[in-house]
């Protein structure tokens, strides 16, 4: 099931669980994890984007080892809301992880680098710092975002 709303997407997991948030960038993939209770939101590993096939395995390896229920993937859509060409990259990206056999929801991502890079502007990090973290800060902005809302309904 891939779903942009909420409301299937946490019927779909009737007991909660942790969830894996994905921010796919063009040549990483930043991963964060929440708790089984939906409170908050980590940042997990950088995966390095080489071979779909090698991406996907790398994901499969880190939600079972992390006892996942769920995928929540940053959508990344115009200011307007309107879909962009990494929207349908995303979409296809979503629909060729559905075999893994988890609920994905597809999360409006629109500020989450955005919020993540002032963040860490005013923490005074590098440049090099910042682009090291910022994948995988973003996956977890998009997450809490998604947990926060999944609370809600």
């Amino acid at each position: 099931m891939i779903t942009t709303d909420r409301g299937p997407f946490r019927d779909a997991l009737p007991n909660g669980g942790r969830l894996l948030g994905l921010d796919l960038g063009s040549k990483t993939i930043g991963t964060a994890l929440c708790d089984a209770g939906w409170s908050f939101a980590s940042p997990a590993i950088l995966i390095r984007r080489t071979k779909f096939q090698k991406d996907k395995t790398a994901l499969i390896k880190l939600a079972r080892a992390q006892g996942v229920t769920g995928l929540v993937i940053g959508l990344p859509l115009h200011l307007d809301g309107s879909e962009s060409p990494r929207s349908q990259s995303t979409r296809a990206f979503a629909r060729n992880c559905e075999d893994i056999g988890l609920p994905i929801l597809l999360w409006d991502e629109r500020w989450s680098t955005v919020a993540v890079e002032r963040v860490m502007i005013e923490q005074d990090l590098s440049r090099a710092k910042r682009a090291e973290l910022v994948d995988k800060m973003a996956a977890a902005h998009i997450l809490q975002a998604a947990i926060d809302a999944l609370v809600m309904v």
